[in-house]
């Protein structure tokens, strides 16, 4: 599968490109989230939420796992496993159940997935897109994701 690499300037540049994939998002969607502390995640997923209609307020689900928001198009499952560091514990935090979403997930930490918890090969009813956001400089950020 093909990368393509964006670089925004801003916060509102990462929300607007989340915004997009929002409104092209199709049901079954996981995005696979990777990036240091402060890379941008969380206002890719902001972003996300408003391209599908979501009207809450999006935080990063730290202490929680999971928020889980409603409204929009589809639904919206927002992960962070940053708490959780070994597939044991990812396992019984019921993390599965988001990797076939009935709309989109997007996990936060995911190269904390196991291989073997990773949603099925592109094609299937599940589809599995990998982002990578890096910190270039105070307010570049380059984010590297999979075509879609």
């Amino acid at each position: 599968m093909a990368m393509a690499t964006y670089i925004s300037h801003s916060p509102a540049e990462t929300e607007a490109l989340g915004e997009g994939w929002g409104r092209a998002a199709q049901s079954g969607l996981v995005l696979a989230l990777s990036g240091d502390l402060g890379a941008g995640k969380t206002q890719l997923v902001k972003g996300l939420a408003r391209g599908l209609g979501v009207t809450g307020r999006v935080h990063s689900p730290t202490f929680t796992l999971v928020n889980e928001y409603s409204g929009g198009r589809l639904r919206l499952f927002h992960l962070d496993l940053y708490r959780l560091e070994t597939p044991a514990q990812i396992r019984s935090a019921g993390v599965e159940e988001f990797l076939q979403p009935d709309g989109v997930a997007v996990i936060e930490w995911a190269e904390r997935l196991a291989p073997e918890l990773r949603p099925g090969p592109p094609g299937g009813p599940f589809r599995l897109v990998t982002v990578r956001l890096e910190i270039t400089s105070d307010t570049t950020r380059t984010i590297v994701h999979d075509e879609f």
